[in-house]
């Protein structure tokens, strides 16, 4: 069974920055498309960002472009999303997730796996 584990959230001003890592455990992670989620409250859990099996495609939803990036390390398992200018509206509960295929999707219902989430909270 397949584990992922995210680093702890945090608070930060707006404009500041967070980088989130994910590692995984129990499965073929280089063969899996990954994928951030957030969630905020009263709000349905949203694709951030996704990378392809070999990190050779990567996709972002609008809000996040130019500011987040989402890398991997095959040799490690683990997944990570760098937050640059962070704005308030980034506020939520960020979750890591794996899908057993080698291209990006953003559909939560396609994933496989998932990470217990951490909280990323920006303050204005």
């Amino acid at each position: 069974q397949v584990q992922l584990v995210e680093s702890e959230g945090g608070l930060v001003q707006a404009g500041g920055s967070l980088r989130l890592s994910c590692a995984a455990s129990g499965g073929t992670f280089s063969v899996y498309a990954m994928g951030w989620f957030r969630q905020a409250p009263g709000k349905e859990r949203e694709f951030v960002a996704g990378i392809s099996w070999n990190g050779g495609m990567t996709h972002y939803v609008d809000s996040v472009k130019g500011r987040f990036t989402i890398s991997r390390d095959n040799a490690k398992n683990t997944v990570a999303l760098q937050m640059n200018s962070l704005k308030p509206e980034d506020t939520g509960v960020y979750y890591c997730a794996g899908r057993r295929a080698i291209n990006i999707s953003t559909t939560p219902r396609r994933f496989d796996y998932w990470g217990q989430g951490t909280q990323v909270t920006v303050s204005s």
